[in-house]
């Protein structure tokens, strides 16, 4: 899977269902290789509402799916 695919889909908590953003980058381990956390640039409401950064990780351990059209991750807005 590319970078690429992973941005094309829909990040979305588990927890109430809600819409969390869409990925912008990744995180790598330099040691292993593997990747460490998502980075993902908030939607609106959450962007207005939860914070004013511009981008929050979404770590390896929070994410339950990655499906077709989205990744389903297991974390509260």
């Amino acid at each position: 899977m590319r970078l690429s695919d992973l941005q094309s889909k829909d990040v979305i908590s588990i927890i109430d269902g809600r819409k969390i953003g869409n990925i912008i980058d990744i995180k790598i381990e330099e040691e292993s290789g593997r990747i460490e956390a998502l980075v993902v640039e908030p939607n609106r409401f959450i962007l207005n509402v939860l914070t004013s950064r511009q981008e929050f990780d979404i770590y390896w351990a929070e994410i339950e799916k990655i499906g077709e059209d989205v990744i389903l991750v297991k974390m509260k807005v």
